[in-house]
Parts: structure tokens; sequence; C-alpha cells
């Protein structure tokens, strides 16, 4: 069939016809070049997850939207002249996967400082790691290894101990958080924090001391982690343009792994709208390779009110495009209703003045239409606040608003009827596969084996979805949370869930692409592969329907496609892998080791490398002037626009 025929005129009016709302596909002129797509996929096994249109073999992309979907012979006839073809060569496909809870803002900041841990094995090899890593960190930066792991994923089962860290870096800081509930500073890390005899104990945490009441290292969250992102606060930060490259950087991770559009959850020490200008940029330029609705994180305690009387003003809900926008409020609402999920520690109990808070919160927010999210871990919490959102709905309905519970681990069968009543949604994630021991030492097999009780809020109707809540409680690998939906083991090898607490594989995909866009309230515009919808997908690495269980964990991604373009590519199809400087500054553990599993940086990363040491920096780099060992034994704080170059090494863009 030609790019005239009648079939393909058919299908692009009616394609066309959607899009406009046209009344009838009579009025549509025959296609034109300025029609023809963009990016075709062919030669391929597409699970679309439309009910409509199953399986495909072949897409077509325009404008960053699906063209036609459909098999090799219909979609082939629609190519132009420069239209980009691809043959997938067997390759199953799938729509992209959307983290409907991450911190994607606060940890693209950082991200190419952290040493991560997600994935590795054993405590020999992320020992190995960090030595490796603390040899070429020079002064005043510190090795931090920021969550994403657990104790539970290594062969010895156990941390390293402060005598192991403090042999392998006796004069770098150390930094190292485990999950929510405690982080491991060297001696040098309580030198750079200032942490001694006298120092007091903080509300809410506590500082181990010796016999002397010298600090040993250990800070444990008891029962919040306030101490622990507190103290992380404290370590040198990257200059605005390396947060920038650092952004850029964990975005192509994420697209590594097949993500392609997420929620950001907000964060702790996480500052509005200081610390959203990184992010503001890359989507001003068009930099943005994982699509992001963000929420709004209230500030400080007592003062959760003011902000977002000062929010509702000042921004209006949804206002961006589809690459960058604003989500409404949360995932803390207000402080006094935060009940964290150390399972190690006791369930904390609200304070009395929970309800007041909330409300006052609440109402401000259905006020002006803007929905939430809200961290809460116990049913306890959730029964609480649902008594406040029912008493704020019998005088501002919330029909319509898409607002939510994050977590929801312990929620009861009557809680679930509750949200569903009230039209809201549930949206979990898998901190159980990294925290399932600890909550089963505490509260018994038994209990954990609905935590969360997802297959119940699933046949519940309730609106129900999934996420990570990476980067520092759990890994942002979304394979390892589709392995927990469908296994129902951890991350440590526990098995946790009997199967009427688990989902088959549709299910659980459906669960990380159709069903978050209610989340969003991008319903109908993506999360299929389906005519219309944003053109968002993924090449795993492995047929995740076809391999076996212990597999799904492994999976990658071979390309991934994000508004028709593709964001990332490896193996056979690495030429179409597009190009990303190297990651800054030059020490970055990225350089070495890349993101999950501790594996070095893919083939085009390696390549960006060896041109990277061709600009001469090794030696006298033409644009800035240093030798690496000189700037590595500088003083210079990181934060110090005007002199960061010799602290930080050299991160040579123009190569």
């Amino acid at each position: 069939m030609t790019p005239g025929g009648t079939g393909v005129d058919a299908g692009r009016r009616a394609f066309l016809g959607a899009a406009v709302g046209a009344t009838s596909a009579a009025v549509l002129p025959a296609m034109g070049t300025s029609t023809m797509p963009d990016l075709i996929l062919h030669g391929a096994r597409f699970t679309t997850l439309d009910r409509s249109r199953p399986r495909a073999s072949a897409v077509a992309m325009k404008d960053g939207r699906f063209l036609r979907v459909g098999d090799d012979r219909e979609v082939l006839a629609l190519a132009g002249p420069a239209t980009k073809v691809i043959d997938l060569r067997g390759r199953a496909v799938l729509p992209g996967l959307c983290d409907n809870h991450t911190h994607v803002i606060r940890g693209g900041l950082n991200y190419n400082m952290e040493l991560r841990w997600d994935g590795v094995r054993s405590l020999a090899d992320a020992m190995a790691m960090l030595k490796r890593q603390v040899a070429i960190t020079p002064p005043p930066q510190w090795v931090r290894v920021v969550g994403g792991f657990t104790d539970q994923q290594f062969a010895e089962k156990r941390l390293p101990t402060l005598e192991e860290l403090n042999a392998i870096a006796p004069d770098t800081p150390v930094f190292i958080l485990h999950l929510y509930d405690r982080a491991l500073l060297n001696a040098a890390a309580l030198r750079a924090v200032g942490y001694g005899r006298d120092t007091p104990e903080p509300p809410g945490g506590e500082i181990t001391r010796d016999a002397n009441g010298n600090p040993t290292g250990l800070l444990l969250a008891r029962p919040n982690a306030s101490i622990l992102y507190a103290t992380l606060a404290k370590g040198p930060k990257l200059p605005f343009d390396y947060q920038l490259n650092s952004t850029r950087h964990f975005m192509r991770e994420l697209n590594r792994l097949g993500v392609t559009s997420v929620i950001d959850a907000g964060g702790g020490f996480q500052k509005y709208p200081d610390d959203y200008e990184v992010i503001r940029r890359l989507a001003d330029e068009g930099q943005l390779t994982v699509r992001l609705a963000y929420n709004l994180f209230t500030q400080k305690p007592k003062e959760e009110k003011e902000d977002f009387l000062n929010w509702t003003r000042a921004s209006k809900y949804r206002q961006g495009n589809d690459y960058f926008r604003h989500n409404g409020a949360g995932e803390m609402l207000v402080f006094s209703a935060a009940d964290f999920e150390d399972f190690r520690q006791p369930r904390p109990d609200m304070p009395p003045n929970m309800e007041a808070d909330l409300e006052a919160v609440v109402r401000i927010l259905a006020q002006n239409r803007w929905p939430w999210r809200m961290h809460a871990t116990y049913d306890e919490t959730i029964s609480r606040a649902l008594d406040v959102f029912e008493k704020v709905n019998r005088e501002i309905p919330l029909d319509g608003l898409h607002w939510f519970f994050d977590h929801a681990e312990t929620i009861s069968d009557r809680s679930i009827e509750r949200v569903a009543a009230l039209g809201g949604g549930i949206a979990v994630q898998h901190r159980m596969a990294y925290q399932g021991e600890y909550f089963v030492e505490r509260y018994g097999k038994a209990a954990a084996e609905a935590t969360p009780p997802v297959a119940r809020i699933l046949a519940s109707g309730t609106h129900v979805s999934a996420g990570t809540d990476a980067t520092r409680v759990a890994s942002y690998n979304p394979w390892v949370s589709l392995s927990w939906l469908v296994t129902g083991r951890t991350v440590g090898g526990m098995s946790l869930y009997p199967p009427e607490n688990r989902l088959d594989r549709e299910q659980a995909l459906r669960m990380w692409t159709e069903r978050v866009a209610w989340f969003s309230n991008e319903e109908g515009n993506k999360g299929l592969i389906k005519e219309g919808q944003l053109a968002d997908l993924v090449v795993p690495s492995r047929d995740y329907f076809g391999c076996a269980d212990d597999e799904i964990a492994q999976i990658s991604s071979l390309m991934t496609v994000v508004g028709g373009r593709i964001v990332y590519a490896a193996d056979e199809f690495a030429p179409h892998d597009p190009p990303i400087p190297p990651a800054m500054p030059d020490w970055s553990p990225v350089r070495t080791f890349g993101g999950y599993g501790g594996q070095m940086a893919d083939a085009a990363t390696r390549t960006s490398l060896q041109q990277a040491a061709s600009c001469g920096c090794a030696h006298a780099c033409n644009v800035h002037g240093h030798q690496h060992a000189k700037a590595w034994a500088a003083s210079v704080p990181a934060g110090d626009l005007k002199g960061f170059w010799g602290a930080l090494g050299c991160a040579c863009w123009a190569v």
C-alpha cells in the first residue's frame, strides 16, 4: 500500500480527526510530506497494552506521538524521504515505564557525586568499589553511597563496619546512607561535619557514642531520618553547570532502564524554587529525556499553611507541558502527619494536632483545585487522614481531584473502600523489597503477606499504580519493582507474598504504564502504544513476558524512545545512541562505575571518556589550565563558583 492509498488515508483521518476534534474524516486533505513519520520502528513484537489492538509489529511516530500502530506492510508504506526507519530484528517492545513516585530533581543534583551500590551482590565488591573511589576523590570532596541498597542484597548479609571504613579511607570523608534507618560516617567525615563529644543529640535521631561520649560514626533514625539527611546536607555541592550535567546523566541512567516518565515527589532539604532551576533550565533548553510532573513538598514544620497559600497564589495546577509540569502538592503536606517507614523502629503515633494541621492545608488545596499526594505508611495514619478528607469533602467536594496516598504498606480493607468512595488513589512503591526482612522481624511473616495489599487494591477497582521511592529509600530500577510485584520476593531473596498477593506480568506492567497516567492526570495521553498517544517506548534487553522470574530484575533497555526521539540505545542499536558529555567532575563515580549494579559505563560513555582524554586535561587544558595532581590536592570549597575548577578537577565539555 502506498502513502497515498485509501487505507493509509483512512487511518490518518481517524488519528487526526481524534486529535483535532474533526467531525468528518472527509475534510482532511491527502497525506503530504508534512505528515510523513519522523521515525518508524518495525520487525518487532509490540505489546501495546491497548485492548483494541494488543499486538503490532511496527509503529510510526510523528511530532512526538504515535501516528500509526500496525503491521510492517501498512506502517512502512508511510515512510517518506526524511523518515528514519529501524528494523528491530524481532525484539519485544513495551510502552515506556512511568515511575509514580521518585525524587529525580533532588537525585539529579547529586547523581554524579554518588557511588551507587544499587544491585551490587556482595559487600566485598561494594567495598572494592569504595576503595577505588576513595583513591581518586580529591579533597574536600566526600565519597557518598546514598541509599538505593540494603544489606540484605549482599551475600554477607551485613553492612561494613566503621573499622573497615576507616581502614579504607583514613583521610577522605565517607558517608553511607542505609535505607531510612542509619548512616555510617568514617572518622574523616565526622571531622568534616564537626560532630564531637559536645554535639547535642538531635530531635528524632541518635548520634551513637563510645564510652567517652565521642561519636562513633553511626547515626540512627529514631524514628525519623532528619539527622541522616541534615548530615548529608553538610557535604560539598556541585556548581550549577555540573548539576545540569549530573541531572542529564541521571536521566540517561533512567533511560538505560526503560524509564520514560516520572512523577517527582519533592523531598526534604529540597528548596522550591531554588533547587528546581536546574531541571527548569533543562526543560527550557529541550534537554529533558524523561517526562517529569512535579509535586511541591512543604518546606518547614509549622509553616505548611503559608507555603501552600503562597504556592497556590503563584502557581497553577498543570502549568507546563508534556515534558515538565506541575502536579499538585505533596508528598509532605504537614510534618505532623509524616509517619516514617523505618521498620526497625516501632510504628510512630502521630500527634494530636495532626488533624487540625492537615485540614488547614487540604482546605487550601481543595479550594484551589490542586490535587495532592500524601506520604502514609501505616493504616493508623491513613484512617486519621481520611477523617480529614471526608470532612473537607462535605463542604468542598473532591470530585475530579486526582489525590492519593503514597506507600500505604499496612492499609486496611476499610481504608481502601474509603479511598475509593472519595475518588482517590493509592500509589505503591517497592520499599518492602528492600525492608521486607525488617518488617518480618518486627511484625511476623503473616503480617507481611499483604504489605502492601497490592492485589486487593487492584481488585477493588481503586486507582493504583507502582513506583520506586528512589533514590534513597530504594533503587530507581523499575525492573526490581516489576520483579517484586510478580514474584513477591525481596532483593535479599525472602519470599514475602503468597500467590494471591502477587500480580501476573501484564497486571504488573500496567501498574508501571497505563495506571500511572491517572496519578498525573494524563489518562489517554500516555501509557499505551496507541495512535495519538505520546510516543514513549522501550525495547527491553530480555523478553519481559518470556524470561524466567529471576531474570526480570536483570532487564535493561536496548533502546528507549521518548516523544518519538531515541534517547538511549545500546548493543546492536548503539549507532542510534545520542551523545552526551562525560560526567562532571572527572573523578565522578559515574565515569568509573556507571549506575545500577556498579557496572562500568556503557560503550558510548567509554567513547566519550576517550574523547575527553584527548582534550589535554592531564597536563594543561586549553580552557581551564590546570594539572590534575595539583587540582586534587587543592582545598578550594566545591561550592565556590570563582574557584571550583581546582577542587573539582577538569570536566571539559569542549570535546
